[in-house]
């Protein structure tokens, strides 16, 4: 827009024309706004805030009179207050950065120079950073008299020029890192190779517990397979053994049972028969007794020669019914004997029962002579 500027915001805006006043700037500044400005009575020129980089490469000489070549940067730009700008302005807005570049390069080269001739080489080369400090400490109230700072000074080498008096200071040193390097060296191979020699011992560990495993699963597989083998025979006889065993307690079984049907169907039948003629024959002889102490007795009646006579034939039916009879005698031989004494018992009982209702008296009279 016509009579009105603005500056860039790394620029500051210098206005002259106006009249300026006693100890005050010669032209206005303006810095980050736009301002009127009347053209033809008044010029506007504009001066860079930006950062500029100044390099130098200037020889020394050391207090031992050695030469070094000493290459060192500077990073420097206007201030930002108004009398550092107007200081820059008035110095350098015609041609501001190679102004500014030379004339910091000369003002650091100057006290450079100054610097390295109070040192030796050793504190340069151990204290660089020492040196920098120094140079820019020293340059600082020149470069803020011309409106310029510094942001940073580096040292980027320094140099012998060929003379080997650096070489020369770093041989013992390069020396010292070469042994301790061969030292270094030396030291890893021998870890290494310590560390080859374990790795073979472990190598050779791991094979020797491998091939014991590889041994132990083979005998263990061979065995399971020679076990696998011999089941099936195993197992065959197991079974071929436990059936012997079963029929043989099943032949013991029946041999049993046989014996107790033997006794059941022969020895207690002919116990029972022979228990049988045995009674019948008491029976008898006590019927005989009984026959002969009636025919004896004066007083014998009719009734009592005629229970007398029936005696014998009612002792034979008793008997003729237990000869019919399908009698089971347990017990063996005692079960025999208690059998024929239950039926003396009821023989007896039977007598008792027809003397009491024929023949009391004749019953009476054969109890006496028996």
């Amino acid at each position: 827009m016509l009579g009105y500027h603005v500056p860039e915001p790394d620029e500051a805006m210098l206005i002259s024309g106006k009249k300026a006043q006693d100890g005050g700037a010669p032209f206005d500044v303006v810095v980050g706004h736009g301002k009127w400005v009347m053209p033809i009575l008044r010029k506007v020129r504009f001066l860079s805030m930006a950062l500029h980089e100044a390099q130098i490469r200037e020889v020394c000489v050391t207090t031992q009179g050695i030469q070094l070549n000493v290459r060192a940067v500077i990073a420097h730009k206007v201030g930002s207050d108004v009398a550092s700008i107007v200081n820059s302005g008035q110095r350098f807005i015609s041609e501001q950065e190679d102004e500014m570049n030379q004339l910091t390069g000369q003002v650091f080269s100057g006290h450079l120079r100054s610097i390295v001739g109070s040192m030796t080489v050793e504190q340069i080369i151990r204290e660089r950073d020492t040196l920098a400090r120094q140079v820019l400490e020293a340059s600082k109230r020149e470069m803020g008299s011309i409106g310029l700072v510094v942001d940073s000074f580096q040292i980027q080498s320094i140099d012998d020029m060929d003379s080997g008096y650096i070489n020369a200071l770093a041989a013992p040193n390069i020396a010292k890192v070469q042994r301790e390097a061969a030292v270094e060296r030396a030291r890893a191979d021998q870890e290494a190779s310590k560390a080859q020699q374990e790795s073979l011992r472990n190598q050779a560990d791991y094979e020797r517990e491998t091939a014991i495993k590889r041994a132990q699963i083979k005998s263990e597989t061979d065995k399971a397979d020679a076990e696998a083998a011999q089941a099936g025979p195993l197992a065959e006889a197991r079974v071929s053994q436990e059936i012997t065993r079963e029929q043989s307690l099943l032949a013991h079984a029946q041999a049993d049972l046989r014996e107790q049907e033997l006794i059941s169907e022969v020895v207690k039948p002919a116990e029972a028969e022979a228990r049988r003629t045995q009674i019948i024959a008491e029976a008898e002889a006590r019927a005989v007794e009984i026959q002969s102490a009636a025919a004896a007795k004066h007083n014998r009646i009719a009734l009592d020669q005629q229970l007398i006579e029936q005696l014998p034939a009612l002792v034979g039916e008793v008997a003729k019914g237990l000869g019919t009879s399908n009698l089971t005698v347990f017990n063996g031989a005692e079960g025999v004997n208690e059998l024929m004494t239950g039926i003396v018992t009821q023989g007896a009982s039977l007598l008792k029962s027809l003397q009491s209702e024929f023949a009391p008296q004749i019953v009476e009279d054969v109890d006496r002579s028996a």
